[in-house]
């Protein structure tokens, strides 16, 4: 019996290998608009429990785990998704600057066809960054494809002033939590 990880992110993967855990990857296709009636948990959680769902129906194995998750950013209330573009980017982390922001990654778990949901969150406080700076990181091409426009891991690891709570959450997965 092996953990299925509904999820691409080489991220996720990674946390998961570091942690000593067997898995295979089977990502699952959902759609991850926000509707404007759900809070940014409720989100994440309804994210998390799609991709889970449809990998555990797809792999039709009611023996095998299969783990869901799904990571946003939250600044003044407003989730912060992965960038459109560099503008996009830019304008995020310009919201982020200097600021404390919340990062919530609710992660699924399914076996026996029961479901098990958590949800951790971390807060994140960037220093002040100034326009070069936002102009280096956007053109390093980092902040594509991560959530709020950054990665902890990364070379956006400078802007951290700190943070409380797991520090794998805010790469994409609490390792504790899992």
């Amino acid at each position: 019996m092996s953990l299925i990880l509904a999820s691409a992110s080489p991220r996720r993967a990674e946390l998961l290998t570091n942690a000593g855990f067997t898995f295979d990857v089977q990502p699952a296709d959902v759609d991850e608009t926000p509707s404007e009636a759900e809070s940014p948990t409720e989100y994440a959680v309804r994210v998390a429990r799609e991709k889970a769902r449809v990998t555990f129906a797809r792999c039709g194995n009611l023996n095998s785990p299969v783990l869901g998750a799904d990571t946003v950013v939250v600044a003044d209330g407003r989730i912060l998704g992965k960038p459109s573009d560099a503008a996009d980017a830019h304008a995020m982390l310009k919201r982020l600057s200097g600021r404390v922001h919340d990062v919530h990654t609710a992660v699924v778990f399914i076996i026996g066809g029961r479901e098990f949901v958590e949800v951790a969150t971390s807060r994140v406080r960037f220093v002040s960054l100034s326009e070069s700076e936002i102009a280096w990181y956007v053109a390093s091409g980092e902040p594509h494809g991560k959530a709020g426009a950054y990665a902890i891991q990364g070379r956006a690891a400078r802007f951290v002033d700190w943070i409380d709570g797991s520090w794998s959450n805010v790469v994409g997965l609490p390792v504790a939590t899992v």
